[in-house]
């Protein structure tokens, strides 16, 4: 269910309502304007996240923040996945099967990605697209969706490591040289190169589907409290 399209379709329902009720006309009209005021412009606001919309200055923040994004996952991948003190305790652990002893779950699971989540909060704020998201309880109105960011990041990062190419990647590193240095900068060669093979509509994309579903909510809480304001407005 779109939650934006059915409380923009309930809002203009009630306020369709107020012209033909003959009780109550007026509250159900003021109410209908102001929850459908509400509703359209946390909608734009959700809208302007991922798309630029001509003559609004600051659109579009996430596409324009790709890079800064793409690089939060390049330090988050190499600070906590593949730091030299790691992976010198799993070559000491290697015997026959690289595979036998490479288990990506335990690392995966004690990455920090709050601080990834932070850094896309921060590229908010930051934006122009700061000052309106401000209305509407500012950072804090991400707030929620820090744990559905969390788990469809680490999901990412399983499928990453457990692909293919990474694990091919991987043991030709381990077999050319046997030592962790060597082994860091390899992965880190093979994550950049994939990295930049990102476009904007990718990043866009990727925070698209982790988060643009909650941020329905946004429009939903606009109608239902701007509908309540104009209730209270309309005995005024």
């Amino acid at each position: 269910m779109n939650k934006s399209l059915m409380t923009n379709l309930s809002a203009t329902a009630v306020l369709v309502a107020g012209f033909f009720s003959p009780m109550y006309g007026s509250q159900l009209q003021t109410m209908g304007a102001f929850a459908l005021s509400g509703a359209l412009t946390n909608w734009l606001a959700v809208y302007m996240l991922f798309e630029r919309v001509p003559l609004l200055y600051g659109s579009g923040v996430i596409p324009r923040g790709f890079e800064e994004f793409r690089d939060a996952i390049k330090s988050l991948i190499m600070r906590q996945f593949f730091t030299t003190e790691n992976v010198e305790r799993f070559l000491q652990q290697e015997e026959q099967d690289l595979f036998a002893w490479f288990k990506p779950e335990k690392m995966i699971e004690s990455m920090d990605v709050d601080k990834l989540f932070q850094k896309l909060v921060d590229t908010v704020m930051e934006s122009s697209f700061g000052s309106m998201l401000g209305m509407f309880g500012g950072a804090d109105a991400l707030d929620s969706l820090r744990e559905p960011f969390i788990e469809k990041v680490k999901a990412s990062l399983y499928e990453m490591v457990e692909s293919e190419r990474f694990k091919e990647s991987l043991m030709e590193s381990v077999n050319n040289t046997r030592l962790a240095d060597d082994l860091v900068q390899r992965v880190e060669v093979i994550v950049e190169q994939r990295l930049q093979e990102l476009t904007p509509p990718m990043v866009k994309q990727i925070v698209q589907d982790i988060i643009r579903e909650h941020l329905g909510w946004l429009v939903v809480w606009g109608g239902v409290f701007g509908g309540l304001i104009g209730l209270l407005v309309s005995f005024f």
